[in-house]
């Protein structure tokens, strides 16, 4: 029986950890070769071992700043010469950075966040895009219910740059659709097992956040990488531009 991305290839990038590494998981499983970016996550020999397993191909791990261009073209052109294409492109860089209102957002931070959760995703698209030749070729953005409702206190850049994400994926789905490229955002609530609830998130934060979820329980990486595995598949070649809520209830856009 063919699995659903037997004989495809994808990059994740922020795979070595959280939702990312979820996402390599599941597009391991579902047959496809992978590689991952990573900065200050590396990830664990085990879970590369268990991504050759599943999908049967030794996976690609790459150190990157996802913000340097220089470095951005360096792993995009080493998936090149390993892979030889790319069918799946997963951009899953972001992070909050620091929590900080209007008043003490300098503007470095400003700046460095939005670097994070955008320039990475425009290079790594930008850089990519020559590679996706194949028929059916994905862009999936990663993007934040922060973007729908503007996060918790202190997260005004992050929630900027989140709702940014939803702008970017539109145009660009509209750009690359005669091409044959679909390109989607998937918007996760509260998904816990994840650096950023882990650094940023009070135990009182959790809990109080539990209660405005009608499904009664907070999030895991891996019900980020359903969704993202059925967007990297053949069936969901006519659907383009959209943004796939994952919050439980919490919202709905």
């Amino acid at each position: 029986m063919t699995r659903l991305l037997e004989h495809r290839t994808s990059l994740v990038t922020g795979g070595g950890i959280g939702i990312g590494q979820d996402i390599a998981r599941e597009f391991a499983r579902a047959g496809a070769r992978v590689a991952v970016t990573y900065r200050t996550h590396e990830p664990d020999p085990s879970f590369l071992d268990e991504l050759a397993e599943l999908s049967g191909h030794a996976p690609l791990a790459l150190a990157v700043d996802a913000t340097d261009e220089q470095e951005v073209a360096g792993a995009v052109d080493a998936v090149g010469r390993e892979l030889g294409r790319l069918d799946v492109l997963v951009n899953n860089v972001g992070g909050l950075v620091q929590r900080a209102g209007i008043e003490e957002l300098d503007l470095k931070l400003w700046h460095r966040v939005l670097a994070v959760n955008l320039d990475s995703m425009f290079l790594f698209t930008q850089r990519a895009l020559p590679l996706m030749t194949g028929e059916g070729a994905r862009v999936i953005n990663v993007a934040s219910l922060a973007g729908r409702n503007g996060g918790h206190p202190g997260a005004l850049a992050y929630a900027t740059a989140k709702a940014a994400v939803f702008g970017f994926t539109r145009s660009l789905a509209k750009e690359l659709a005669p091409r044959g490229i679909t390109v989607n955002a998937l918007a996760p609530g509260f998904i816990e097992a994840t650096p950023f609830h882990d650094t940023f998130t009070t135990q009182a934060s959790k809990e109080a956040t539990l209660t405005t979820i009608p499904a009664g329980r907070v999030g895991r990486p891996e019900d980020v990488a359903g969704p993202a595995l059925w967007l990297a598949s053949a069936h969901s070649g006519y659907v383009t531009g959209t943004v796939v809520d994952i919050n439980g209830g919490q919202y709905f856009g």
